[in-house]
């Protein structure tokens, strides 16, 4: 190779590299990756770039774009990209982070959560640079005999390695030995496909790193191990997740969207716009900058934010919507212009509260209703309900307000033509 094309391929290796590295919290190892990169340019091969997502959860939210916005910058920069279904993994349960077992799914819910990330997914990566894949293609093949010899590649010491294994263990908590499985299953897909580099948040190095370590066992060249910073949620203390109900879904509607943006603590708005928006780095360092002086109110990056979120996922004109939405409605303490109507089939001119909240889909739970009226949270024709013992009468159509962002009228249908359920 002449001296011109050695500096032609290591200016292109650079230029990769410093894309693929912003906002990355760890790449192991930065001089293996460079060296893939290196040879994929040379001989004109991509690099098989692959990340797991077990649907343990139906739809995809903004913590999980983090890694998918990554994998597209690899598309965009040349490279293959392996969307893996972990629809055999997701049965045994990712114990990452976890403190106590993880409910076990059924095939069904594990299927049904996997056909929606399917519809989703691409939102953000190229369908056209894209290879959707299932781990129970090879997992679901394999014999007791290919379980042990998969096993007799790590050992207990090693496993108990894993933080959160140690402090159960330590703490008397069970600890199953599908749990135990897990890493050495998910670490197997990285030698089934033969992975050049894999991507997870960096609760997932464990895994990422068992991955690699098979890899090498298997007589492959190991995996570049790429961690992405963990999105904290819209409560600014958790990181986002379906299951604590701090997440901002990609599929909501734009209103939502924008409003749950708005709601994030002013400290986590440098970490939403590295992560989850394009902006040149210079100007993410002046935003920065501008936030820790005091130099400009939070609220106008805030709705600059929200405003590119919902341009990314659901595009310009629903942005600018959204945002004259929140403006009428917590600027100008207006009503949205829009608020459905739900009917109650009931014989009765009055009903608890708390079952006005349920019924309606307002709340999920009693309990859950109990705790907003007890917050303070939740209003009737504009005025806040203090009881939980109160009774609503529902015989006139009457406007409730639960929370910052949900509107919703409710009156009783005697008539039996209900449009919504019975109370």
């Amino acid at each position: 190779m002449t001296e011109i094309a050695s500096k032609k391929i290591s200016t292109q290796v650079e230029h990769q590299f410093e894309i693929i590295k912003r906002g990355t919290a760890e790449v192991i190892s930065e001089e293996e990756l460079k060296s893939k990169l290196a040879k994929s340019i040379e001989t004109g091969k991509p690099l098989k770039v692959k990340e797991g997502f077990d649907p343990t959860a139906p739809d995809i939210h903004l913590g999980h774009t983090v890694t998918l916005r990554k994998l597209r910058q690899f598309q965009d920069l040349g490279h293959e990209v392996i969307f893996l279904i972990g629809d055999f993994t997701g049965l045994i349960g990712d114990p990452s982070g976890r403190e106590t077992q993880r409910k076990r799914m059924t095939p069904e819910e594990v299927q049904q959560n996997a056909e929606t990330y399917k519809k989703q997914v691409f939102k953000i990566l190229d369908p056209d640079k894209t290879t959707i894949d299932f781990n129970s293609r090879w997992l679901k093949e394999m014999t007791f005999e290919d379980v042990l010899g998969l096993c007799a590649h790590c050992t207990v010491a090693r496993i108990l390695e894993r933080d959160d294994f140690l402090n159960r263990y330590r703490g008397g908590k069970p600890i199953s030995m599908l749990e135990f499985l897990y890493p050495l299953a998910q670490g197997y897909d990285s030698v089934a496909l033969k992975a050049d580099v894999e991507l997870g948040g960096t609760d997932q190095k464990f895994n990422l790193l068992v991955g690699r370590e098979l890899q090498r066992d298997y007589g492959q060249e190991p995996q570049v191990i790429i961690t992405m910073p963990l999105l904290v949620g819209t409560d600014g203390t958790e990181k986002m997740s379906k299951s604590t109900g701090n997440y901002i879904g990609i599929n909501e509607t734009p209103k939502e969207i924008y409003g749950k943006t708005m709601s994030i603590p002013d400290e986590a708005i440098y970490d939403y716009l590295l992560l989850l928006t394009d902006l040149p780095q210079p100007q993410l360092d002046r935003i920065k900058s501008d936030l820790g002086e005091g130099k400009v109110n939070p609220m106008e990056h805030k709705k600059a934010l929200a405003h590119k979120i919902v341009t990314i996922y659901c595009g310009r004109e629903a942005a600018e919507q959204a945002a004259g939405e929140f403006e009428k409605v917590f600027g100008r303490k207006e009503l949205p212009d829009e608020i459905p109507l739900f009917k109650i089939e009931t014989k009765k001119n009055s009903l608890w509260i708390v079952k006005v909240l349920t019924a309606s889909g307002l709340c999920n739970s009693s309990g859950e209703a109990r705790r907003l009226i007890a917050q303070g949270g939740v209003y009737i024709d504009g005025e806040r309900i203090g009881s939980v013992d109160s009774e609503l009468d529902i015989s006139k159509e009457r406007l409730i307000k639960v929370g910052k962002r949900k509107f919703l009228k409710v009156v009783s249908d005697k008539v039996g033509t209900a449009s919504g359920g019975k109370a």
